[in-house]
């Protein structure tokens, strides 16, 4: 079994103690829970014993979504009994609670895609994404309403939006193929915005029609403008939350970069006190350095005001450790797990409580802060990456053993890679293996300045002849 991160870990930050941050953004002294997780609320659930678990484990703080603001109203004493802060955690874009209603009583309110279809009426990936359009007055003011009711329910510490997007144009890789798609580029389809008012607006403001480009996914004015609406609208929900004088929170896509790449969503300028960046590297490249590379470029990124976490899944393994390190060796204030459920076994649970304790301490004797040294740029050359090329190794050496009807992994013998194409945010290459004169079509996927995916595949023939 891989050794316990916790001594390294511990004996980095107090060595490196006596160092300030590495960030161009302000140092902020105030102390939030370092430790969160997301959780379902339902009523009748047995909320103390979940709490309970929390405490045992060394987190403080949770991002609850629950159906009602009366269900919060009934669950902050449990949490608070056990010194758990409690946010409200609201789909802000994408309908929950109130799709139904909102789809009857107003239809015109959602986002459509540049084919014209809207998602009142056509389905993007999964039947619950309503993502509503940002740039009506009336969409503003509905949300505005809401999170207002959810300010003022006593008690409720903070409100942390999420779904506060569009639909994503592109999904993390390791989603492709449960969908049957590869998004390798912006396609029609999944380019969400082109609502009339979005295009009214936009006109009004640049004097032309996106729609008219050869390419509106080339456009940059056209996606700054989406972005800049979802963040308008960000900093409205952070002045009702501020005037309550609650704290404002978010969890956005891996990076401000990717993100506005991915879901139009320009979270850097969003007027945050915490953001938890869902840095879940499951579902990119499948190794730790993907959350190395996303905290340093958030560091760089965020708002100056913001404190920063890392949203990450839970490991129920050694994993876990090394994932939370990765955040916090580079700027990250804190961790969110998505969720408390996942971490299951004994051994795990007391190995959290542990890292816990020790990570606390260290921010204690360094003054409310994790004070990190980190590069201030991440390295976007994928094989530079040891543990992305192991694991694209790995899964050469299985396509190979099951060409052959064999269990085990042959050993490889790999030639140079040979970049063979390049466009957008993808990068393909090829490369022979010697021993089983296989050659593999090898892409990365550079959205941001993070390597935030990796495929391969047996190359056709024919395109490898005619490259």
């Amino acid at each position: 079994m891989k050794k316990s991160f916790l001594p390294a870990f511990l004996l980095l930050f107090l060595a490196l103690g006596m160092f300030s941050c590495q960030q161009g953004a302000k140092e902020t002294t105030k102390e939030y829970p370092m430790f969160w997780t997301w959780l379902d609320y339902r009523p009748g659930m047995n909320f103390d014993s979940i709490c309970q678990v929390m405490n045992d484990i060394g987190m403080d703080g949770i991002m609850l979504n629950a159906p009602t603001p009366d269900d919060y109203r009934a669950a902050i004493p449990v949490a608070h009994k056990h010194g758990i802060e409690v946010y409200a955690w609201l789909w802000t874009m994408n309908l929950e609670h109130d799709r139904d209603k909102i789809l009857k009583e107003h239809p015109e309110w959602f986002s459509v895609n540049r084919n014209g279809k809207s998602l009142a009426d056509t389905t993007a990936y999964v039947g619950y994404y309503k993502f509503l359009c940002p740039a009506l007055p009336e969409v503003r003011e509905f949300i505005k309403e809401k999170i207002k009711a959810y300010c003022e329910v006593e008690g409720l510490n903070g409100i942390a939006i999420d779904y506060h997007r569009f639909v994503d144009v592109v999904l993390p890789t390791t989603l492709w193929p449960h969908y049957g798609i590869v998004q390798d580029r912006e396609y029609a389809a999944w380019d969400y915005g082109y609502h009339p008012e979005m295009l009214r607006l936009f006109k009004e403001q640049y004097g032309y029609d996106p729609r008219e480009q050869e390419d509106p996914s080339l456009d940059v004015k056209w996606r700054q403008f989406r972005c800049d609406q979802i963040t308008e609208v960000a900093n409205m929900i952070a002045e009702v939350v501020h005037s309550y004088g609650k704290t404002m929170a978010a969890s956005p896509f891996p990076t401000p970069k990717m993100a506005s790449r991915m879901v139009r969503q320009d979270w850097g300028k969003w007027n945050l006190d915490i953001v938890f960046p869902m840095v879940y590297h499951t579902f990119y490249t499948g190794d730790a350095s993907f959350i190395s590379d996303c905290t340093v470029e958030n560091v760089r990124d965020k708002n100056d005001m913001t404190t920063l976490y890392c949203g990450m899944t839970a490991t129920d393994g050694p994993m876990m450790f090394e994932c939370m390190d990765a955040a916090l060796n580079n700027g990250a204030q804190g961790i969110a797990v998505f969720t408390i459920h996942g971490l299951r076994s004994p051994e795990v649970k007391r190995q959290f409580k542990a890292y816990t304790d020790s990570v606390r301490a260290v921010r204690a004797a360094n003054g409310g802060v994790i004070k990190a040294t980190h590069p201030e740029v991440a390295d976007p050359d994928p094989f530079k990456h040891e543990g992305i090329m192991k694991l694209m190794q790995e899964r050469m050496q299985q396509i190979i053993a099951k060409a052959a009807g064999k269990e085990e992994p042959a050993p490889l013998a790999l030639g140079e890679y040979k970049e063979v194409d390049s466009y957008d945010a993808t990068r393909c290459y090829q490369v022979v293996d010697e021993n089983s004169k296989t050659t593999f079509d090898v892409t990365f996927y550079l959205y941001g300045d993070v390597v935030s995916g990796w495929d391969v595949a047996v190359a056709d023939k024919a395109s490898t002849n005619k490259k």
